[in-house]
């Protein structure tokens, strides 16, 4: 049994499980390293299965296997080790640690194996695997109501949106429907959080770089163009959802495209030089550009598919590749500087994006692959650089 954390004196509470697996000692361990495990094992199985290997998801449909095991599969875990880092700093409570984080990552992961070899009893897979979500959804209620920062709520109440497009996800796969409109909708759960929490995080490491590095320009301060930006893009990713070809869609796109690059470039990011700061403003611009790309796919000008490829490789893979990354080394009291590994990574999950939206207008098959496998060596070189830190390595900063 893991020992009760000790409260330091003064500030956030860094309480953690001294004892027991190191991996198990705070939330961002296990899920960064399971999402980061999971990217490259279901991209593999997925590349396998288009070069006709074995159809993993037995009756779910290997097609819809992969949508919903990159979002609701990686992209979950790589949310939940985010924000049981996160809300901790923001409540000031103490984290979950040892045998209760052990539980939630073995119910992850259950789903992951029940889903990627179903039982004879899809729908028995399908509800454990649900069960994710709305636990964790649960469990970060509970803590930001007991320390009461009621602006965070925000937060909860898009995971618990992403977790009902699960559901519905399921129920369209069960009723022989189409699940897309689900993706849609789990898709835009993501990008409305980075449009949030990426617009809390990304102005502020790079003011403490500029700061660091006595550069007197500043990120503009938050104010009415970021409000009116979110309001704006969320109402478009609405339309998106359940309007895809509307024009209303292509027009609201292209304005909140320009209104997501204005708003990056009042960070500052250009004035930069460290690639681990530079990674989220690369994760933030391929929102925006996500944005340009539903509005061409409204239009006409490229197909629905590539146009979520953009927000899903390059916004929510990007950005989660960036921000875990950083949280695995300054969380480990490992040095925030990117190595080369790191910058490799960066690089392979744009060329990822890039080559998958390229794909629409020559050399299909040939730039899936390519997109396919710069995300294999995206993950996989994050998993090669940082799994020692989060399976073996207590110091903490």
């Amino acid at each position: 049994m893991a020992s009760a954390p000790r409260r330091p004196s003064g500030g956030i509470p860094r309480g953690l499980a001294q004892g027991g697996p190191v991996l198990l000692s705070y939330g961002f361990r296990p899920f960064f390293l399971g999402a980061g495990i999971w990217a490259v094992a279901a991209m593999a199985l997925w590349i396998w299965a288009l070069s006709g290997g074995p159809q993993p998801g037995g009756a779910y449909g290997a097609a819809n296997w992969h949508m919903h095991e990159m979002l609701f599969g990686f992209a979950s875990a790589g949310l939940a080790g985010f924000l049981m880092t996160a809300v901790p700093n923001w409540t000031g409570r103490m984290p979950v640690s040892g045998a209760p984080l052990a539980a939630l990552a073995a119910l992850w992961l259950a789903g992951r194996l029940m889903l990627a070899v179903p039982l004879d009893a899809l729908w028995l897979a399908l509800a454990v695997e649900a069960l994710f979500l709305p636990v964790m959804a649960a469990v970060f209620l509970t803590q930001i109501v007991a320390g009461r920062k009621w602006r965070d709520l925000k937060v909860v109440a898009l995971m618990a949106l992403i977790a009902l497009t699960n559901f519905g996800f399921h129920a369209a796969v069960l009723g022989g429907g189409d699940p897309r409109l689900a993706a849609r909708a789990a898709v835009a759960g993501f990008v409305v959080l980075i449009l949030i929490v990426g617009g809390r995080i990304t102005p502020s490491f790079t003011r403490n770089w500029l700061a660091k590095n006595r550069r007197k320009a500043r990120p503009t301060q938050a104010g009415r163009l970021d409000a009116m930006t979110v309001a704006l893009s969320s109402a478009v990713l609405t339309l998106w959802v359940v309007r895809p070809d509307s024009v209303a869609v292509g027009l609201g796109g292209l304005a909140a495209a320009a209104l997501n690059l204005l708003r990056l470039a009042r960070w500052q990011g250009w004035r930069v030089a460290e690639p681990m700061v530079l990674a989220l403003h690369g994760g933030y611009l391929m929102v925006a550009l996500g944005f340009a790309a539903i509005a061409a796919a409204a239009l006409g000008g490229m197909s629905h598919a590539a146009a979520l490829h953009v927000f899903a490789i390059g916004g929510i893979g990007g950005e989660m590749l960036a921000v875990m990354t950083r949280a695995s080394r300054s969380h480990t009291g490992a040095d925030t500087d990117a190595d080369l590994l790191a910058i490799l990574s960066f690089v392979a999950i744009i060329l990822a994006a890039v080559a998958r939206a390229a794909a629409d207008f020559m050399a299909y098959d040939a730039l899936v692959m390519v997109a396919g496998l710069s995300w294999l060596a995206a993950f996989g070189l994050f998993t090669l650089g940082h799994a020692h830190l989060l399976a073996a390595t207590r110091r903490m900063r």
